[in-house]
């Protein structure tokens, strides 16, 4: 058997959205607000930059990376990906995961396999799994709340799910 793959060493903290005023910030689109802090480090292209500046909420942050001072040069940067390192990423509390180590695991239930982890999704109620389902195709939407995931082993690359309780025939 091999080695799982290993974990991603860059962690997707958002993508430059449109620009926000004439100062060189801009909308983070898809954030991941915990690795937008004021003074971190960010992989903008093929050159790292510090954050000078932060405001907006969690779900719609707002940033100014340092030498961004124009609206032109945001807009420059639009669509670009704001990557963090992950040695650089704050700690998670127990029953978190970074999206990228969710991404690829399989998704079984009672050891018959469901499918495989296309991306996290975040969903105004809560964030899911988007699973792409082994043999018959589709799709299935996995919340990630207790009742739905039973575990989650990041070693084996595994999430364990009740598919009773997501009304899925068993």
């Amino acid at each position: 058997m091999s080695d799982p793959p290993a974990a991603p060493s860059w962690l997707l903290a958002g993508r430059v959205g449109r620009p926000h005023g004439l100062d060189g910030s801009f909308h983070v689109v898809d954030p991941s607000p915990q690795l937008l802090a004021v003074g971190a480090t960010v992989r903008v292209g093929d050159r790292d930059v510090g954050i000078a500046w932060r405001a907006g909420t969690e779900q719609r942050p707002i940033v100014r990376l340092e030498g961004c001072e124009r609206r032109e040069q945001a807009e420059a940067l639009r669509g670009e990906e704001l990557l963090v390192e992950r040695a650089h990423a704050p700690e998670l509390e127990a029953d978190e995961w970074w999206a990228e180590d969710l991404e690829g695991c399989s998704v079984v239930c009672e050891g018959r396999t469901v499918g495989t982890v296309l991306r996290l999704r975040a969903l105004p109620s809560c964030e899911v799994l988007e699973v792409a389902r082994a043999g018959s195709g589709g799709e299935l939407l996995v919340p990630l709340v207790r009742d739905a995931v039973r575990s989650v082993d990041l070693d084996r690359r595994e999430i364990e799910v009740d598919l009773l309780f997501l009304g899925e025939e068993e």
